[in-house]
């Protein structure tokens, strides 16, 4: 029967499990609680590939329980209480484990059915999850449960899974391996961090290139042509699509056009075009604003030609207006003032409109004068003093001017017309 080499190859001690020191490394508190035997419920979170099934199985051998899988995306709370049901006749003196893989893909009735049994102790559970649990894993579970992040592993944490599975399928084969360093490298990096991935392209590559003289050669033509496309983790409704889209506006904000261009690639990559282009348009109006009123045509009519071109054309304009963004001078007072005023309505402070500026056309016609509105263009310098604000919120300040050229430059006029006035 066909066996996946990256199960082979699974680790069954904690030393073997790569990139997760914070939490696995010598004196690491994860350790530390699987090395006491006892393991409450835990939750592991983190993207595929970084080895949270694996930590469970040694968890389930080193404590001496029995371990049951079921994973989310199929299980139904039949299964849990198929498990339950046969808790009293089996043979399991220190309980079970009950390895929960997506749990995110349960509903909240079907994560209450578990409080009861994990609440006795007959039952450990060890759920995982891709997603943020605090989100997705309903509130009870969570305090009852530890959390663990299993983080997306380095390259070279990854090539070191690799080296040894190059050495396991020398052993198996009993054939000598000559691979490019540039190749087991390429392989180490392309996997985007999921080791599963890197040590199946290391079974596709053995099967592909055939033992001549007893050896078998690698090439990095080879590796490219097995990891074709990055394997970058993304979900266009999970926490990497909302971590990327982060990035990315933070790094225009920051006016890094380099970071910028890394994760508007990583977007485009993953082929979200329309979030790309939501916060590139989100970020010409929040992030530069009025410190260069003109990034917001610019970049409205770079998106449009990325939307109509579609990809890959369409990177080429998107990059423009991410490097214009990135390099124009910033100013946040749009998105400030507009935060505080929509703070004020939400608090109730909004009061009659002042007479002068309600719809003369309500009085019928004829009445514009009698409404005592002051037509500021008929005013030298075309301003007037008139209150604009409801009577609550008079002398109240909103906008305030950036330290930008612009912004500046429209302050003074009108302080110059005002100053003319009087005011």
């Amino acid at each position: 029967m066909y066996q996946p080499l990256a199960d082979e190859l699974r680790p069954r001690e904690l030393s073997e499990v790569y990139g997760q020191d914070h939490i696995l490394g010598e004196g690491a508190i994860l350790r530390r609680i699987i090395e006491s035997g006892t393991v409450p419920n835990l939750i592991f979170y983190g993207p595929s590939g970084t080895g949270k099934t694996t930590v469970a199985n040694v968890i389930a051998e080193k404590t001496n329980r029995k371990l049951f899988k079921l994973n989310a995306t199929t299980a139904s709370t039949a299964d849990i209480k198929g498990i339950v049901s046969q808790l009293d006749t089996m043979l399991a003196p220190n309980g079970v484990l009950l390895y929960l893989d997506e749990i995110q893909s349960f509903n909240k009735k079907q994560q209450q059915t578990l409080l009861e049994h994990i609440e006795n102790g007959k039952i450990t559970l060890i759920a995982s999850t891709t997603e943020n649990p605090y989100f997705y894993v309903f509130n009870a579970i969570l305090s009852r449960s530890t959390i663990f992040e299993f983080k997306s592993l380095t390259p070279a944490a990854v090539r070191q899974a690799v080296d040894r599975a190059m050495t396991y399928m020398e052993r198996k084969l009993g054939v000598t391996v000559e691979a490019d360093e540039a190749a087991l490298t390429h392989i180490a990096t392309a996997c985007g961090g999921d080791v599963r991935k890197a040590i199946n392209a290391v079974e596709v590559l053995f099967t592909a290139c055939a033992a001549q003289d007893g050896t078998v050669r690698i090439t990095l033509a080879d590796a490219e042509a097995v990891s074709q496309k990055s394997s970058m983790h993304y979900d266009r409704e999970g926490d990497n699509h909302f971590d990327s889209v982060s990035a990315l506006m933070k790094s225009l904000r920051g006016s890094d056009p380099d970071a910028a261009l890394h994760y508007l690639a990583r977007l485009l990559e993953a082929g979200d075009l329309p979030g790309a282009c939501r916060r590139i348009l989100c970020s010409a109006s929040e992030d530069i604003g009025l410190a260069y009123p003109q990034a917001v045509p610019i970049v409205k009519a770079c998106v449009d030609a990325a939307l109509q071109l579609g990809l890959p054309e369409g990177r080429l304009p998107l990059a423009e207006a991410v490097i214009l963004l990135a390099t124009a001078p910033k100013s946040n007072s749009v998105v400030t003032a507009i935060d505080r005023a929509m703070r004020d309505v939400k608090q109730g402070k909004a009061g009659p409109i002042p007479r002068e500026l309600q719809n003369v056309h309500a009085d019928g016609a004829g009445f514009e004068r009698e409404q005592g509105y002051l037509y500021p263009h008929s005013f030298p310098g075309h301003w007037v003093r008139q209150q604009y604000l409801p009577d609550c919120l008079v002398g109240t300040t909103y906008y305030e001017a950036g330290d930008n050229k612009f912004e500046q430059a429209c302050k003074a006029y009108w302080e110059r017309i005002k100053g003319e006035r009087g005011e």
